[in-house]
């Protein structure tokens, strides 16, 4: 079971915790939670999303605007 919104950087996902700088991986908790209040009425989200999904998005693109992937797949500042 899924429990959200994350209160540890170890509750994040694995996908996360194993790809992710440790700056990177405060940025998507914190951009995760925020969103999560945020959209928690479905009418706030775009199309048929669900509240995680939004807030999935939402981290993704706070921690793009950040860092990106170099020539070697690993996520660094830019």
């Amino acid at each position: 079971m899924i429990i959200v919104p994350y209160d540890k950087l170890s509750d994040l996902p694995e996908s996360i915790k194993n790809n992710l700088p440790k700056h990177a991986q405060e940025i998507y908790k914190g951009a995760f939670n925020n969103a999560w209040d945020e959209y928690k009425d479905p009418k706030d989200r775009k199309g048929s999303a669900s509240r995680e999904e939004a807030a999935h998005r939402v981290a993704w693109s706070a921690v793009k605007s950040q860092y990106e992937k170099n020539d070697d797949g690993k996520w660094v500042k830019k």
